[in-house]
């Protein structure tokens, strides 16, 4: 987990963040009326979840572990609601890549039990409603909350989640596989400088990564949705700025 605290340097520093940030919606495209209608699928690699119009000229990549506080922080409070409205007006898409190293990290096994039913509600074309329901209803990190039968639990909030396929994916761990080759990708996201992974959350926007002393920016929703649409307004910027 990453959360800069520097929030006086980066207001200083990312100039052009709070510069003219009234929201437009994309050119001669409808808005999606809600998040249920946001397109979402399983891009080629395997790992990646995008959310929203594939032809959105902005990409958010973000990293999370269903148990990280902090990315319950960002999804609930933070800059999330701001990026489902840039979504919403076809100004973004998001590519999630989940993560699960805190099974490791703080013991049990939440995490992984939590991204493989994130997987079993995208093959019923629900992750976003779920996904939004598993940070509202987000156990204590240490505490491991995310069993088989909290999931199922939190999944009958979901309208038209829960089904024969479903409840045996989750009981099952049948996405195993897609959890244990979605962790590998978060390690690999990290580098040789960090090769446990880039933290989370992380956001990486037109595949510029805001650095972790920048961090604050995501759990500013106002700022965030500045950034956002900053970046949409004038992408060559965000392209030259040094963070």
């Amino acid at each position: 987990m990453v959360r800069g605290g520097r929030w006086a340097v980066l207001c200083a520093a990312a100039v052009l963040v709070l510069a003219g940030c009234g929201q437009r919606a994309a050119e001669a495209r409808p808005r999606f009326e809600s998040a249920e209608e946001l397109p979402e699928t399983l891009q080629k690699d395997g790992t990646t979840i995008l959310v929203g119009d594939p032809d959105a000229k902005m990409t958010v990549r973000l990293y999370e572990d269903p148990r990280c506080p902090v990315c319950e922080e960002f999804e609930t409070t933070g800059g999330a609601p701001g990026l489902r409205e840039a979504m919403l007006d076809r100004r973004a898409r998001t590519e999630y890549t989940l993560a699960s190293f805190l099974d490791d990290r703080v013991g049990g096994s939440g995490s992984k039990k939590a991204v493989n039913a994130l997987r079993a509600a995208l093959e019923e074309g629900k992750f976003v409603e779920y996904h939004q329901v598993l940070y509202a209803n987000q156990p204590e990190e240490i505490v491991d909350g995310y069993t088989g039968a909290y999931l199922l639990e939190l999944a009958g909030e979901v309208e038209g989640l829960r089904g024969p396929e479903f409840n045996s994916a989750v009981k099952s761990m049948k996405y195993r596989s897609f959890v244990t080759a979605s962790e590998k990708a978060y390690e690999r996201a990290g580098g040789a400088e960090e090769p446990e992974g880039p933290g989370t959350p992380t956001a990486v926007i037109n595949d510029k990564r805001i650095p972790q002393e920048y961090n604050g920016l995501l759990f500013d929703r106002d700022a965030f949705a500045g950034l956002l649409q900053q970046i949409y307004d004038k992408p060559w910027e965000w392209e030259e700025i040094s963070l």
